[in-house]
């Protein structure tokens, strides 16, 4: 039996760039790992990969939580300009141009990531005991991952079914 389902993203390099882009911008955007049908970079994700990162490792080794809590939120322009990302001004600039509907959706799912973790790290400021702490750092990862996945479907065109099929095989 063959499916006849199609898949709903295309491939970068045979989807159409959107309006006003032309090849040569867009192959600048491309060799700075920016997508040019987005305007959106995955080294954002990075931020809050970090904090997932130590989140995961709070269980067995406890004094990771100390260095949670140093994690600090960041908006788009703030984690690119703090950065040492080579093209960090293109990538603001990319963001800044990027269609306004699909910023506010990512903008909307980074800041969903971004209350989750400053909440997770004020209970963690009031527990006192390490397996609460733990506790907080699984359920924050439960919830956080998922975002940052649809937050990388959106950086990479793809759509909210794309990230549902991810996020269940």
């Amino acid at each position: 039996m063959t499916s006849t389902a199609q898949p709903s993203a295309q491939p970068a390099h045979l989807t159409p760039l959107p309006p006003g882009l032309d090849e040569a911008r867009a192959k600048e955007l491309r060799a700075a790992n920016i997508n040019p049908r987005t305007g959106l970079a995955t080294d954002y994700l990075n931020h809050f990969n970090e904090a997932v990162m130590l989140l995961e490792m709070i269980p067995d080794i406890p004094e990771c939580a100390e260095d949670f809590l140093q994690w600090r939120p960041l908006s788009y322009a703030e984690h690119f300009t703090a950065s040492n990302f080579a093209a960090r001004d293109l990538a603001i600039s990319a963001y800044e141009s990027a269609d306004p509907a699909l910023r506010a959706e990512f903008d909307q799912i980074t800041g969903t990531m971004t209350s989750i973790l400053v909440a997770v790290s004020a209970a963690m400021l009031d527990a006192t005991q390490a397996a609460t702490r733990a506790k907080l750092a699984e359920q924050a990862t439960h919830w956080v991952k998922p975002l940052v996945a649809a937050a990388g479907g959106l950086i990479n065109g793809g759509s909210e079914a794309d990230v549902d099929y991810i996020m269940t095989h």
